[in-house]
């Protein structure tokens, strides 16, 4: 849009007439200060801009303007009939202005310093775009290059640390056996079976992130009885945590579609972090119940909770709450191959969370091929 600043209402309406027959979009101004109150509120590709006006001048109104970070890409163009010296010319340009014309006016002079300021304007609105994207693209490959770096010393650290207990308790193993003090050899078997376990969760946990990456993460969609699936989750890990009383809430002996196997990881992964992100608890609630054809299930834990500007990101790849990524070990991808599960499922999943309350995962999966199918695509 242009806006014509001239305090003689004869030469504003016969620019105006010009412009719009032009096609060009035109707003009009009869005084500095007006025109400032428009470029405070719209914004304008050109101002056209009189010289001679009582009050305040075209130098003081375009001095002002350019002060304006909301005007820093407007062009302005001097017109002028009374201060045509070249002291007043060089003012215009050292006042902000990009030409500076004298009257009477070549109209078709005029319209081609118009278009060629439009095409400007445009080039200039498409680099900034450009220049943004580019900034932008900068900005997530340095964060993606950071978040890279971090989980490679992440999972370095977290791959290392039951590798060096293994090694630790097969030497102590070893001389228990030599002492034939069978006893501890068996304690120590156990502790280094146990760090062997948690060794496997952890490479199971980077091939399936590799597989979600290359796409070739597979599902063995079938027919199988929900209940039975959440059962087996639950005597699994109240069997390795006999301290915990998770606690069944609702049944579900309909029949769904989907992979038992990933549904229940997903499930293993909601209690599993339920247990290791409440130190000091001792309740795990599992709730679940088919609705519409659709199944729910939420773990809800009574620990530490986790902030309102976190939950969103809970779900990222790689990402670990700061405040507690120093107290409890973990690669940070756990939750997000269960969203990538979830997602494949054509389903939802989300987090409810009071820090030092606690937190509720859940999702929400269509139970019937047919709704899964409508719901990826």
């Amino acid at each position: 849009m242009i806006l014509i600043v001239d305090d003689r209402p004869e030469n504003l309406i016969s620019l105006q007439k010009v412009l719009q027959a032009h096609s060009f979009e035109v707003d009009t101004a009869s005084s500095g200060e007006e025109a400032l109150k428009k470029v405070l509120k719209n914004n304008y590709v050109l101002i056209i801009l009189d010289v001679q006006m009582p009050d305040m001048d075209g130098f003081e109104v375009a001095e002002t303007i350019s002060g304006f970070s909301k005007a820093k890409d407007t062009a302005i163009i001097f017109l002028s009939a009374v201060n045509t010296e070249l002291k007043f010319i060089t003012k215009g340009y050292l006042s902000g202005g990009l030409d500076y014309i004298t009257k009477p006016v070549d109209i078709n002079v005029l319209l081609l310093k118009i278009k060629t300021f439009y095409r400007i304007y445009e080039q200039n609105r498409k680099l900034n775009e450009v220049q943004e994207k580019l900034l932008e693209e900068i900005e997530f490959r340095k964060q993606a290059e950071h978040k890279k770096d971090e989980f490679i010393s992440i999972a370095s650290h977290e791959l290392k640390t039951p590798l060096t207990s293994v090694k630790g308790y097969i030497q102590l193993l070893q001389r228990s056996l030599n002492r034939d003090d069978k006893t501890m050899a068996q304690n120590h078997l156990e502790k280094a079976s146990t760090q062997l376990e948690k060794l496997n969760e952890l490479i199971v946990d980077l091939l399936d992130i590799s597989k979600i990456e290359s796409g070739k993460m597979k599902f063995n969609m079938k027919s199988f009885c929900a209940d039975n699936m959440v059962n087996n989750a639950i005597e699994m890990l109240q069997q390795s945590n006999p301290d915990f009383k998770i606690s069944k809430l609702g049944k579900t002996d309909e029949m769904i579609f989907g992979d038992e196997m990933r549904l229940e990881q997903v499930v293993i992964n909601f209690i599993t972090n339920a247990i290791k992100y409440a130190p000091g608890t001792n309740q795990v609630n599992v709730t679940t119940n088919i609705k519409d054809e659709k199944l729910y299930l939420a773990v809800k834990d009574f620990g530490i909770g986790i902030s309102k500007e976190q939950q969103h990101k809970i779900f990222d790849k790689f990402y670990r709450v700061e405040d507690n990524s120093n107290r409890f070990n973990g690669l940070g991808i756990g939750l997000y191959i269960c969203s990538e599960i979830i997602n494949r499922h054509g389903g939802t999943i989300g987090v409810n969370s009071v820090p030092d309350e606690g937190s509720e995962f859940y999702f929400i999966i269509p139970t019937t091929e047919e709704e899964i199918l409508k719901n990826q695509i």
